[in-house]
């Protein structure tokens, strides 16, 4: 016998002995999870497509059967000797004993090679058809304070179907969310796994994975800044939101910026509600209102404009991709005036949800069934409706358990058996001609099969029981009713989400469409009651919007404080953000009064192809299809909506861009457009005074200070005749080029 197997018996007997375990170690329950702490299942090892040295596991041991096979029959046992354990490659190999490539991965001296070598001498048993299964884990403490540089513990507790539990500490993996503010060493011995040490200031979160399972503990460090409570408590307060956020920044020390001007507000309000610029009219009057309760009333008007079913049908197209690029004209007008004609109605995103998952019939009479056309098979539709309407992206359990989330690949196979029996008939066309004219059913009968396993998966929507196979009638009924529950932890969040960031730049979750477990909010606590008031106005998005534009978090100012200046995304202040290409360019045309047109759609291979639906005057956030052609909006990063994701818009400066915007033809013959602005204003002999007046308020919807009128007035008193229309351009142009034109601030 191995001399190391004695000891190692011994060692393992203890083991079992105090934590009130069965003699026989699980392989599902014991096994597994020390080969996935050690890494021997991850990508870069065994659990390879084509794993490593001849030896293949599932990814994170996704499949244990497969891995049981594999470690016990396969190359004909001789990857373990249950007569003398510790002469098994499956010891040898991790412990050094003999080469291996993959490194030290596993303490000869260890409780895991004991216990390891315990199984190995019970037989190598596999897993149980009737063996108790991992419902859960629990992280405590569930949040932890830390000043920079300290240190503190956290344990991982296993909940299993039979109600037992353990401590699983020393087989979970770590991994901090924010390596700014804490880390984790993932290489720390046994007895410190799981150790947190604060690094920076903040608040950030650890995560802790095991066996395809996810625990979060909320890590705080709050910044060196000495700020009276007194601050505050005397911060003004709206609402909820203003409540939480206070909370939240005095646990943290950050100050709370002070609330920004009316001009600033105004501004900042309709970009972000409507989309564009107020007017130079709309500001004065603003601006000259004293009468309490204005901010309000601003705000209700904004929501009641006929600009904020503009905006929200883009943004809400950009989600469900409508684009020629995947439909043909017919089909995408007759997608996109689905959509525009429920934010007309506000009808409630549950309820819209709904009528998308669950469309039937001509996808020109009712233009949610494009949808179905954008996504034809069932994984690509069960994929596109969780990053829509959840806000995950579930594409990695495909082929496996989610390395990142707690899907598996059953539940994904599930998730997509839902809809294997969506059926179209009739051609859609394509570049070279047809109506897009699609008629979407469900057919009685039809399943997904699983991969691994050559049967149908039972379909289930995620964390849902399942249907029976059997069953006739569309599935996409209970996928609706699940997805759309009060009680569904996904659907709300994802939603508050999407609208949260619209307003505040950042999201609470951030990336907005990765609402994974193992990334949560910046702020939990507010998160839970945006979810609350959202559940209890019946998903009417206009009231969400009212509370978060009327809170006093909203109107502050973007200007950092010393006791703020390092806030990322906690809310202390506003955080500016460049316009998105679509509001940039309509920006422009209302300051210059010179309107862009629409007039070619890009294709799929190049070509072009003329349109004659947007009618002079169109504005860029009117446009129904992302496949129109212009090149500004494709500079300045515009959505082209080829899959369900946020990061499809960007938001990246570039040289291109800055050569669009100093001698690109958008700003400068604009400007020289004889019906432009310019034109109108010199028409009229303006006074230096109200030229640079007219400019301000145009181009950044405030007047100017008096150091920059009296500079400008003095300079344009200079100016000769023949050169005063040269100057009024490249003053506007100046204004339009500047960061605060450039920046919803």
């Amino acid at each position: 016998m191995n001399h190391i197997l004695l000891p190692t018996l011994l060692a393992a007997v203890a083991l079992l002995t105090a934590t009130a375990r069965a003699d026989t170690p699980s392989f599902a329950l014991d096994v597994v999870p020390i080969l996935s702490k050690a890494g021997c299942n991850t990508g870069g090892c065994h659990g390879a497509l084509a794993g490593k040295g001849g030896f293949r596991l599932s990814l994170f041991g996704y499949d244990p059967q497969a891995d049981h096979l594999a470690i016990s029959r396969e190359a004909l046992g001789r990857r373990v000797d249950t007569a003398d354990p510790g002469s098994s490659l499956l010891l040898t190999k991790p412990t050094m004993a003999v080469a291996h490539k993959g490194g030290l991965r596993l303490d000869a001296s260890g409780p895991d090679y004991a216990l390891l070598a315990a199984w190995i001498s019970a037989g190598c048993p596999g897993p149980l058809p009737d063996e108790k299964t991992l419902v859960g884990i629990d992280v405590t403490p569930p949040e932890i304070t830390l000043q920079k540089d300290a240190t503190a513990r956290l344990a991982v507790t296993a909940r299993y179907s039979d109600g037992s539990s353990r401590d699983v500490t020393r087989w979970a993996r770590f991994a901090s969310t924010d390596e700014s503010v804490a880390t984790v060493d993932p290489s720390a011995p046994a007895e410190m796994t799981g150790t947190v040490t604060a690094i920076g200031h903040g608040a950030g979160a650890v995560t802790a994975w095991f066996s395809s399972r996810i625990g979060v503990a909320r890590i705080v460090a709050p910044f060196p800044n000495d700020i009276p409570a007194a601050t505050f408590a005397a911060a003004p307060r709206a609402n909820v939101i203003d409540t939480l956020v206070l909370a939240q920044l005095e646990q943290l020390h950050l100050e709370p910026s002070p609330p920004c001007d009316d001009a600033t507000f105004i501004r900042r309000a309709f970009l972000d509600t409507i989309g564009r610029l107020p007017t130079p009219e709309e500001v004065r009057a603003f601006l000259a209102d004293a009468s309490p309760g204005k901010h309000e009333r601003l705000v209700d008007l904004l929501l009641a404009r006929p600009e904020f079913v503009d905006y929200w049908s883009y943004k809400w197209s950009d989600i469900l991709l409508v684009t020629g690029s995947k439909l043909r004209p017919q089909a995408v007008d007759a997608y996109y005036r689905w959509i525009r004609d429920r934010v007309a109605a506000n009808v409630p995103w549950d309820q819209f949800a709904r009528d998308v998952v669950t469309a039937s019939g001509s996808s020109l009479d009712n233009g949610a069934t494009n949808f179905f056309a954008v996504h034809q098979d069932p994984e690509t539709m069960a994929e596109n409706t969780s990053q829509a309407f959840l806000g995950l992206s579930i594409g990695c359990a495909k082929c496996h358990n989610h390395p990142l989330e707690k899907w598996t690949n059953d539940q994904y196979y599930a998730f997509a058996n839902l809809f294997s029996r969506v059926r179209a008939k009739g051609w859609g066309g394509d570049s070279r001609g047809g109506d897009g004219q699609r008629t979407l059913f469900v057919e009685d009968a039809g399943e997904l099969l699983q991969p691994r396993t050559g049967k149908p998966q039972p379909p289930a929507p995620l964390d849902a029981q399942p249907l029976p196979l059997g069953a006739t009638g569309d599935r996409r009924e209970a996928l609706a009713a699940w997805l759309t529950a009060p009680d569904n932890p996904y659907f709300t969040r994802a939603i508050v989400n999407r609208v949260w960031a619209n307003f505040f730049a950042v999201g609470l979750v951030e990336p907005i469409d990765d609402l994974r477990a193992s990334n949560p909010a910046s702020n939990e606590p507010l998160m839970a009651a945006l979810c609350a008031h959202t559940v209890e106005h019946r998903y009417d998005l206009k009231s969400l919007m009212r509370l978060i534009l009327t809170s006093q978090t909203y109107r502050r100012s973007s200007t950092p404080l010393p006791g703020n200046a390092d806030d990322r995304r906690w809310f202390a202040r506003a955080y500016p953000r460049r316009l998105m290409a679509e509001v940039l360019s309509d920006a422009i045309a209302d300051v210059t009064g010179v309107r862009e047109t629409f007039s070619e759609l890009a294709l799929n291979d190049g070509s072009t192809e003329k349109v004659t639906s947007y009618a002079e005057g169109t504005r860029a956030l009117q446009l129904h299809d992302s496949a129109v052609k212009n090149p500004f909006l494709k500079v300045f990063g515009r959505n082209a909506r080829d899959i369900t994701c946020e990061c499809e818009r960007s938001n990246q400066p570039s040289l291109v861009q800055v050569l669009n915007l100093a001698n690109g033809s958008t700003i400068n013959d604009k400007l020289a457009a004889k019906e432009s602005r310019v034109t109108q204003l010199l028409a009229t002999d303006p006074s230096p005074e109200k030229i640079v007046d007219e400019a301000w308020i145009s181009c950044l919807s405030r007047r100017p200070t008096d150091a920059e009128r009296k500079t400008l007035v003095d300079l344009l008193a200079t100016v000769p005749p023949e050169e005063k229309r040269a100057a009024v351009e490249d003053l506007w142009w100046s204004l339009m080029t500047s960061r605060e034109f450039l920046f919803r601030h």
